[in-house]
């Protein structure tokens, strides 16, 4: 009798065995699948990913696609294989252009980036008109990749702090060079087809906006005009709309401005503001009275372009935006005023 209980036992605890490996086997192939899309169950950003290990992938990314990179501040990042959820404040143009829609945007308050709406639809936004989410904020929307546009959001411990929620890369100025950061983006993201296609897209555009412009534009200067609550700056070549308009549409700068990037622009300067076209922008409305005092002054009128009526103001929407969507509507603009 005892015998034969121990041979059923035996015989029970085998069978139990055999189920438990195929249990297990059945497991770890719908975990493998799962990493395919949003919702897998193993995703960083999670309060257990949070306290791993600084800048690794998910525990169930595919180990052979998955790399470390380099980001332009030097810190070793652990990308995934194929991130799903990525939060890039400010690149959100740049992403779109690339066909990625991000995990949440970037926004001012409750506007975000107004000209990319559409796109963005059904994308939460992350208030960062006081600076970056705090990481309680980020976590919440369980990002699986950050990538940071600028140093200044990796500053004073920040780049720690969310490199625990998630591997974070950092540009050291993104808007610096729009062209250069989606390269880099596209080889990030295992895009650089669609990042090569979008260049030769805006090369044409530019190409044929040139073309239109050469008989309105020669010779002539336009000064690109920045009403803000802090002051007024005039945009030069190395910055956003500047570099739209005179570095790729070729239409000269203004003396006063010379090679620099950006200058403040105060009273005492407008007489030595040589443009004969001016386009202005109030950035986010909130440079209406700035915009007020200046152009209300004699001074104003001193400046060549408002004795020409070819003063002409832009929507800050696009205008203040960085990326190719949006140099492509300045182009847009541009060509709109200037072709008669």
């Amino acid at each position: 009798m005892l015998h034969h209980l121990r041979l059923t036992w035996r015989k029970r605890a085998s069978l139990g065995l055999v189920c438990a490996l195929a249990v297990s086997l059945l497991v770890a192939c719908g975990g493998r699948e799962g990493t395919n899309g949003e919702g897998s169950s193993a995703q960083s950003g999670t309060p257990a990913a949070a306290s791993g290990t600084k800048n690794a992938p998910d525990a169930g990314a595919d180990k052979e696609t998955a790399r470390t990179v380099k980001d332009e501040l030097g810190h070793e990042v652990a990308l995934p294989a194929s991130p799903k959820r990525i939060f890039a404040p400010y690149l959100e143009d740049s992403l779109l252009t690339l066909g990625i829609k991000p995990v949440a945007q970037w926004s001012n308050g409750q506007s975000g980036l107004v000209y990319l709406q559409e796109e963005l639809k059904g994308v939460p936004m992350l208030d960062m008109s006081g600076g970056f989410p705090s990481p309680e904020a980020l976590l919440s929307h369980n990002p699986d990749l950050i990538i940071l546009h600028t140093a200044a959001y990796a500053a004073n411990g920040g780049y720690e702090k969310y490199s625990k929620i998630a591997p974070t890369f950092t540009f050291n100025n993104a808007s610096g060079d729009t062209k250069k950061s989606l390269v880099a983006l596209g080889e990030l993201l295992g895009k650089t087809a669609e990042a090569e296609q979008a260049l030769k897209a805006y090369d044409q555009k530019v190409k044929e906006a040139k073309e239109k412009l050469p008989k309105t534009t020669a010779g002539q200067k336009i000064g690109i005009l920045r009403f803000a609550p802090r002051g007024v700056s005039l945009m030069g070549v190395g910055h956003l709309a500047g570099y739209v308009v005179h570095q790729d549409l070729g239409i000269a700068t203004t003396t006063l401005l010379g090679k620099e990037s950006n200058i403040n622009v105060s009273m005492e300067v407008l007489p030595q503001l040589d443009a004969d076209y001016l386009f202005f922008v109030n950035q986010y409305g909130q440079g209406t009275e700035r915009m007020k005092e200046m152009t209300e002054s004699p001074l104003w009128q001193s400046v060549p372009a408002v004795k020409k009526d070819q003063v002409h103001e832009v929507s800050d929407e696009h205008w203040l935006g960085s990326g190719l969507i949006a140099y492509g509507k300045m182009i847009d603009d541009t060509v709109r005023l200037l072709v008669k």
